[in-house]
Order: structure tokens, then sequence, then C-alpha cells
């Protein structure tokens, strides 16, 4: 499957925090054949293990979205919600919206509502029933709800919703299908709630009990009108190794060893410092005794909104680094 349409695949698929399952069961049907063993842990953690006779490297990407979730049904049919991680109201409000079951509405805010300070109380879903009735045989409270705008590429940038964390989780399928044989002891993980706090992550590091770790996600762009410089990477410019978020100061080995990789294979890479925010590799580090573990994120403008986007030629620079990586003989 060529990378945009793996993407399109992923990014539709429903999967906010807590409710992984439908993703999960897409991710684990393609990643079936490429698999040694293929496992699922209590928290939903999707854990493939390619065997090698070397140090054991766990890659993550998580697989979970931001999304919504239904607390009330009002009697004129219309649906009140909470968030599932880091949703601005501005951002969500006129978005169409999809239901597991397939059932579709808007996000709308109050007439009231002052927009410059909106929260997302002051907002309400329609899903054009005509009343509390109709809208309960159509959803009911604790139903999950995700972005249903489309997935589309304009020359080598793609624009979807939920390419955090999808086009990372499309990174590692790339690399299953071109790894032969490595050195390492492989295991690729797809974690689940990670935009609710990196709950998975911490669950299946501890399961795996890794050497060498690298979580691998989207991360925020310094490349754009007023930027605030929260990040320190650029659209279109490859790979970003992290040296640091708020969740991670990245094990200098590991940086290194990304570096050093990137410089003899000829991939393009940056530096990546995020001011704000963090990845599975917060938990991932302190897991048992400390693993030593790193970040290789691809470039993201407007992360958690229903228009995120992201250039392929980055994304395939993250899938060759994160190779290189995974066929480097490591020490323990």
């Amino acid at each position: 499957m060529e990378l945009f349409e793996l993407i399109q695949t992923l990014s539709s698929a429903h999967g906010p925090s807590g409710d992984e399952a439908d993703i999960r069961d897409i991710l684990s049907k393609l990643v079936s054949p490429l698999a040694d063993e293929m496992t699922w842990d209590t928290m939903g953690n999707l854990i493939v293990h390619r065997k090698g006779p070397g140090s054991k490297v766990m890659f993550a990407a998580h697989m979970d979205s931001i999304g919504f979730i239904v607390t009330h049904i009002e009697k004129e049919g219309f649906l009140r919600m909470g968030k599932l991680g880091g949703i601005s109201p501005k951002e969500a409000v006129y978005t169409p919206i999809r239901f597991k079951n397939g059932v579709r509405g808007v996000v709308v805010p109050e007439e009231k509502a002052d927009f410059g300070k909106l929260k997302l109380d002051e907002c309400y879903i329609d899903i054009g029933a005509r009343d509390e009735e109709q809208a309960k045989k159509l959803v009911q409270v604790g139903d999950t709800a995700v972005y249903d705008s489309p997935c589309f590429l304009q020359d080598s940038r793609v624009i979807s919703p939920y390419l955090d964390n999808r086009i990372s989780c499309a990174v590692l399928l790339a690399v299953l299908e071109r790894i032969q044989t490595s050195a390492n002891d492989l295991y690729f993980v797809f974690t689940s709630q990670e935009e609710v706090g990196l709950r998975g992550a911490k669950t299946a590091a501890w399961a795996v009990d890794p050497d060498w770790a690298i979580a691998v996600d989207v991360t925020d762009v310094d490349d754009t009108p007023g930027s605030e410089r929260s990040g320190t990477v650029q659209l279109g410019q490859g790979a970003a190794v992290k040296v640091m978020d708020s969740s991670i100061i990245c094990h200098p080995e590991v940086v290194a060893k990304l570096e050093g990789l990137a410089q003899v294979q000829g991939i393009s890479v940056q530096r990546d410092i995020m001011r704000g925010g963090g990845t599975d590799t917060g938990a991932i580090h302190t897991t048992r005794l400390g693993v030593k573990t790193g970040g290789i994120s691809v470039p993201c403008r407007y992360i958690h909104t229903p228009v995120e986007m992201a250039d392929l030629g980055d994304a395939e620079a993250c899938i060759k680094l994160v190779e290189a990586f995974a066929q480097t003989a490591l020490n323990v």
C-alpha cells in the first residue's frame, strides 16, 4: 500500500483515546503478515514482535486520537460533550464529526457564547435529531466521536485530521514491510491513550522492558506566520530528531546515534525541541530502572485541529531513520 493511501486508511478509522478497537483492528490486519508474534494487552496496546538476537529495542507510535464523548442528551435532541485529549473549542466549532456507529453531526457554539473565550461547555453537537427520543435512538451517553474532515494530498503535503498520530503508525508499518532481518530484538508497539496521559506506553514499556526505545510521533513546527516558536522544525526539511520536550530530555547516546546514522546514510534530519507537549517518550524513559529513549518525529502544522498538515518527504525520512536504527547493532 502506498504511503498516502495508508495514511488515508488509518486517519479515517475511529480510535479516540480509550476507544481504540477499530483502529487496532485495522492495524492488526495490516501488520499480521509482518509479525513473528502479535499480542494485545489490558490497556489495548498492540505489540508486534520481530525476533532478533541482540538488544531489545522498542518503537512506539500511539494509535489513539483526540475526540469527543457524549455527556448529556437534551430534550431538544442536542448533545453536550466532554473532550478526550487536547481539544480547543475554537478550533472544533462548525466542524463535522462522526460517531463510531456512523452517525454524523457538527459542533456548534451557543449563540450567547463569547467566541474569544469559548469553552467546550458552551458548545453542543447537532446531529439533526428532532428531540431527545430520536437522539437516543442514534447515540447514547458515553459514545465517542471524531472529526470527519477529508484527507487529501496537495503536491507532497497531506492535509487530514489525525495525522497525530496515524502518520507515525504508517511510518512503523512501512518499516516493518522493509526490514527482513535485524541484529536487534524488535518490538513495534501501537500504543493506546497517549492523548490523555501517555497511559498505554507506560504499561507496554513495563511489559517489553526494552534496552532502547524510540517514540515516533508528530512535532510542532516553527514555519508559519506569527509563529510563537514553540517548536524548532519546518515542513519539508526532514525527520525531526527529538532533543527534548516537556516530558523528556532524550538520552544523549540516542540523539547522537540517530544523527550519526542520518549523516552516514544521507537522511535529512533536523533537531526537535518543543517548549510544551510530550510524547510516549515521557512514559517509556522512566520505566523500571530507566530506558535509553529518544524520539523521531514527523513535522506537522495545526496539530489537534481538523486540518493537520505534514509532508510525505518528511515521513519517508522518518521511515528511513527508524529502519536504520532498527538494523544497527546496539549494545545493552
